[in-house]
């Protein structure tokens, strides 16, 4: 896939377990569970659409969800978009002035690589680039 599209919507949450019952109360089915230690998280995927929804459980109080959850409470974390070729891109936000929260991108769920956009370039939200695993680009359900 060439280009962006939005990937997930990351929601910070306390228990992953308490939170899913909304979810599927909506109709949505879990797709799975994963513990992405670099990032402090144990994640959650909900497919909404084409899209999906991550809910983020800090592993630990010192993780950045953590953080989140103590200075603003469960909500919207970030909102995360699939990139083709994650370093190009990053490379293109660096020389036009945008502040990237790594100078490499990093592991992520699933396989990817992931970049954040630091929300002071991003209008006070903080933006997730995501490169999937080779193959694993999401497809279009139309």
């Amino acid at each position: 896939m060439s280009g962006e599209r939005l990937d997930h919507l990351g929601i910070a949450v306390a228990s992953i377990e308490e939170s899913l019952g909304l979810y599927r109360a909506l109709g949505l089915d879990l797709a799975g569970i994963e513990t992405v230690p670099n990032q402090g998280v144990r994640v959650a995927m909900v497919p909404a659409g084409g899209a999906r929804i991550e809910l983020l459980e800090p592993l630990g109080p010192d993780s950045p969800v953590a953080r989140h959850l103590e200075r603003r409470g469960p909500g919207l974390h970030h909102v995360c978009l699939e990139v083709s070729d994650i370093r190009a891109i990053m490379e293109r936000l660096r020389r036009e002035g945008f502040q990237l929260l790594a100078e490499e991108p990093q592991p992520g769920a699933d396989g990817s690589l992931v970049c954040f956009i630091h929300p002071k370039s991003a209008g006070g939200v903080l933006i997730e680039l995501s490169q999937p695993a080779a193959g694993g680009a999401a497809e279009d359900d139309d």
